[in-house]
């Protein structure tokens, strides 16, 4: 096993990107570890006291064991032996991209500081919500795709529960800001601007160190530069995507 340490650094959090392996495959996980447990809010696990985050990239040929309840559960089992960390203290989230072009932003106001982790790729499933037509119906668990948007924003700012959820909301418009300065079109319809993919995936950590968050809006500090931090991790990462892996599916 060997890592690569992230340029980055916040309030003792370490963050490597891990290279591992899976029955004999090359994996790429970025691991975000926290000096203690931290309260998270994710569209994984909803919320939950953890002390790790992952973005595993899976391996093409274990896309279809993935799509798979009981093989995803086979397939997670080892990713978190190799990566030797414990299962149930983390939340994972698994993406065909490439970890290589992982996105970091920071953003900082007064004692407020916001730092988002992304990877994207949109080429295979970016859709408009709402208007373009749904293709699968879970059945157990069980779906077609990966991951193809992957957000992770960490703040030092104590969140109250109300705050997390809107920070939801926030992240989620700054995506669609993203995709419209990009102007990322539907795969299913080019005519349509898309507001994402099918299968994005968000995760919000508090870190409880900075001042009490009871609303976070575009019109208080904490939503502005959690919103810019967003959009712009976003915008990288799809660039970078699109500039490191033309003829790669997401």
């Amino acid at each position: 096993m060997e890592l690569k340490t992230v340029e980055w650094s916040f309030e003792g959090i370490k963050a490597v990107i891990i290279y591992h392996r899976f029955r004999g495959s090359k994996l790429k996980t970025l691991l975000i570890e926290f000096p203690k447990n931290v309260l998270t809010l994710s569209t994984k696990c909803g919320f939950r006291m953890i002390r790790y985050i992952c973005n595993n990239t899976v391996p093409q040929e274990f896309w279809n064991l993935v799509h798979e309840e009981e093989g995803q559960r086979v397939y997670l089992k080892g990713v978190f032996s190799t990566l030797n960390i414990p299962q149930e203290n983390s939340i994972i989230l698994l993406t065909g991209v490439d970890m290589e072009n992982l996105a970091i932003r920071d953003e900082r106001f007064e004692k407020f500081r916001v730092s988002v982790f992304v990877t994207a790729g949109v080429e295979s499933n970016a859709l408009r919500v709402g208007v373009d037509r749904a293709g699968y119906i879970e059945e157990n668990g069980t779906f077609k795709h990966v991951g193809t948007i992957n957000t992770i924003v960490i703040t030092n700012a104590s969140l109250s529960i109300p705050a997390f959820i809107r920070a939801v909301v926030i992240a989620t418009e700054a995506k669609v800001i993203a995709l419209q300065d990009l102007d990322i079109r539907s795969s299913y319809n080019p005519d349509l601007q898309a507001t994402g993919t099918g299968t994005d995936n968000l995760v919000i950590a508090s870190l409880g160190t900075g001042p009490k968050v009871n609303y976070v809006s575009g019109h208080v500090k904490i939503g502005e530069i959690m919103a810019r931090a967003v959009t712009l991790a976003i915008k990288d990462a799809i660039t970078k995507y699109h500039r490191g892996n033309k003829n790669v599916q997401d």
